[in-house]
């Protein structure tokens, strides 16, 4: 059991996740707050002997005036007593760079009574950028303890334990400012009612108790009453109160915080800003840095790519020559080995994207673009910080739609989630860049412009397009009459973290190989099984006639090809081929055939499971290891339609597969989330249904065209 339940409190973006780890290490969980669909994370520290504590991880916010759920979540819990997660004291976690905003929620969460630690972050990026703080006049002028650490720097973190181990339980803090000026009769009457509580307690209540749970019904008529009695506003007071707290700010802050580069500092962001704002410069920058993006995660992959498949192929082509033939050596070669390498080649394109995307992050241009992009999104039923999840989804939809929170208006929100999984992911990423190195040649343009990363650009693009234009017609069909509004701070610019960025493509290429990895090494022995066996009168009917065959024949060609073509009767009359063969109707429109077919089933598990079942089907079909010397694309380009002779994988084709890959509902984890935060069914079968339909009929119209 700890001694202290301590909860970090702060704004975005100002390190406490990173501290949490820190204090916590392995020993956290994450839950859910009772009742609500909000990440509760907690876990537990020790901070000397005999002193151990408790962590739990508030969501940030920037006020105690919540502006979304996660927001609603902090006076909640600090408010409610009976509150399993009610602490007995708080660490305040502030940017060093940019103590006045941080602040204004420090002198609130003090106001309401509860022993407080000022941990100030990014002591070291404060130093850096000419920023000198006076942490014991702070300290001071507050009545706190303040620590500065740098939690990315390791740095500070003892001194902290020990300052939360001999922190009093006992409220020592300086108010701010006095509640009492802000509707002194409604607040007399709200302690009157609620007992033993203090006034900025009594004003917060005001303003906050339609949201607060613990109070009872009764108790929420009587606030009503006083509220109408005394008529309280609590939008013309919140605003009258952010104005003092800001003003009182300023004295205290003079002369303990010394900015030697602010002026520096704010005229370069200032200077960049007028360029990468721009409403012509700054789209068309934008748009020249997602090319080389793109451009990059081929010329760039290309070489570890190339090392990386031929690698598993001649693993393959080993295992069949050197290992024991049998069940097991087919099972592990044909199934697990080839359906795994058909992941982890992609891993340098992964690793390039999430490295860049951070980048970008680090620099604090994502924040622009986002401002950027304000304006545009409105127009469609989208605010600006819908931009955050739709970009956010270009690595994966689950944790996009999840941010998709911080969106206070419902409508914007419901909108934002609908059309989030349309954003193409890094889970689509192994199946464009499969089918463009089939069909699109690669070369340049001009010598600078590559046509395969062109033509990876313009799946994105028409990804983000077709989640623009179906937010457009969710506008009209969705009916809400809250307004929606966009505030937002921008960072000043930044040089990335280096350390951090290679951090990010270690964590998200690891975490893309081991959660697409498990899924597919189960389909891949799954499909394994069912690709090499089926009905036995069938399997016993195609021996008796390949023995016929070589028996009889003196055609050397057909006798040279007897093996692959047994293989791959027996492919087609296999359970997987039955199943693919059920469905080949539906699909036969679009240019797929029955092998296509398996793999639209097996990758709605997850949709990089495509690559890991074509690996899977072509390796079976291979006679004996005969091709396990090709890589995956030579197999899939040599493919032929056993009808017309012709190659499966045309130019047609491929669009139409990328296409359907592009709309079609992502995975099983999508279809979870998005029920977990609506709470209804109702959405995720909408938004499978609708983007079903438009896969198909996207897929059927290429095709269609281009054949």
């Amino acid at each position: 059991m700890a001694n202290l339940k301590v909860a970090l409190v702060g704004n975005p973006n100002t390190g406490k996740s990173t501290l949490f780890n820190l204090l916590t290490g392995l020993n956290q969980k994450v839950g859910n707050f009772p009742g609500i669909t909000v990440d509760k994370k907690t876990g537990f520290c020790k901070l000397s002997s005999g002193v151990s504590a408790e962590i739990i991880d508030l969501p940030g916010t920037y006020s105690l005036y919540p502006k979304s759920k996660d927001e609603s979540i902090v006076f909640q819990v600090l408010a409610d007593k009976t509150n399993p997660s009610h602490p007995d004291i708080i660490i305040l976690v502030a940017d060093a760079t940019n103590l006045r905003r941080n602040l204004l929620l420090f002198s609130q969460v003090a106001d309401l009574g509860i022993p407080m630690l000022l941990v100030l972050n990014m002591a070291d990026l404060a130093k850096r950028e000419g920023i000198s703080v006076n942490v014991d006049k702070l300290a001071t002028r507050l009545g706190v303890q303040v620590v500065t650490i740098s939690a990315r720097k390791l740095s500070g973190i003892d001194t902290l334990k020990k300052a939360m181990a001999h922190t009093t339980l006992i409220a020592t803090q300086n108010t701010t400012i006095d509640a009492r000026n802000y509707a002194p009769a409604a607040v007399d009457a709200i302690k009157e009612k609620l007992g033993n509580v203090n006034d900025y307690y009594a004003l917060q209540v005001l303003h906050q108790h339609e949201t607060l749970t613990f109070l009872s019904p009764q108790q929420q008529k009587e606030i009503e009453t006083i509220e109408v009695a005394h008529s309280f506003d609590s939008v013309k007071l919140q605003g009258e109160e952010t104005v003092a707290r800001y003003r009182q700010l300023s004295k205290i802050l003079n002369e303990v915080v010394v900015d030697l580069g602010a002026e520096k500092k704010f005229v370069l962001t200032d200077k960049i800003d007028r360029i990468l704002t721009h409403r012509l410069w700054g789209f068309l920058i934008f748009f020249f840095i997602l090319f080389f993006i793109f451009n990059a995660i081929f010329s760039w992959s290309s070489v570890p790519m190339d090392l990386i498949e031929g690698s598993f192929a001649w693993l393959g082509s080993w295992g069949h020559e050197n290992l024991p033939a049998g069940v097991l050596t087919d099972l592990l070669l044909d199934g697990v080995i080839a359906g795994l390498g058909g992941i982890v080649i992609f891993i340098p394109q992964i690793a390039i994207l999430f490295a860049l995307i951070s980048i970008l992050e680090d620099t604090g241009y994502m924040a622009r673009v986002t401002f950027l992009m304000d304006k545009i999104m409105r127009r469609f039923g989208l605010s600006g910080k819908s931009v955050v999840p739709l970009i956010g989804g270009i690595a994966c939809a689950v944790p996009s739609i999840m941010s998709a929170r911080n969106i206070e208006n419902w409508k914007d929100r419901i909108i934002t989630i609908m059309v989030t999984p349309l954003v193409s992911c890094s889970a689509r990423l192994p199946v464009y860049a499969l089918l463009i190195s089939l069909v699109v040649p690669n070369e340049n343009i001009w010598g600078i412009f590559n046509m395969q990363g062109l033509a990876l650009m313009a799946m994105y693009l028409i990804s983000i397009l077709a989640a623009i234009l179906v937010a457009w017609v969710f506008k009209f069909l969705i009916k809400a009459r809250e307004r929606s509004y966009f505030i937002m701070e921008l960072p000043v610019y930044r040089m990335p973290r280096w350390k951090n960025v290679l951090l990010t493509m270690y964590e998200k290429s690891k975490t893309f190989v081991f959660e697409a990895g498990k899924v597919i090494i189960a389909i891949s022995i799954v499909l394994w099984v069912m690709s090499t066996y089926g009905p036995a009168g069938r399997y016993e009917a195609i021996e008796n006639k390949y023995a016929a065959i070589e028996a009889t024949s003196t055609d050397s060609v057909q006798l040279a090809s007897l093996e692959r073509d047994k293989s791959a009767e027996k492919l087609e009359n296999s359970y997987a081929g039955i199943l693919g063969k059920t469905i080949e109707p539906v699909i036969k429109p679009l240019g797929y055939d029955w092998k296509i077919g398996i793999a639209l089933i097996t990758s709605f598990a997850a949709r990089e499971a495509f690559v890991g079942t074509m690996a899977t089907i072509y390796s079976v079909e291979s006679a004996d290891g005969e091709q396990g010397e090709l890589r995956l694309r030579d197999k899939i380009a040599a493919s032929k339609d056993p009808e017309t002779g012709l190659p499966v994988f045309t130019f047609a084709t491929a669009m139409s597969l990328m296409l359907f890959y592009a709309f079609a509902m992502q995975c099983m984890s999508t279809v979870a989330i998005v029920y977990r935060e609506t709470k209804s069914w109702k959405w995720p079968v909408i938004q499978l249904v609708y983007m079903t339909v438009m896969a198909y009929v996207a897929a059927l119209i290429a095709y269609q065209l281009l054949s």
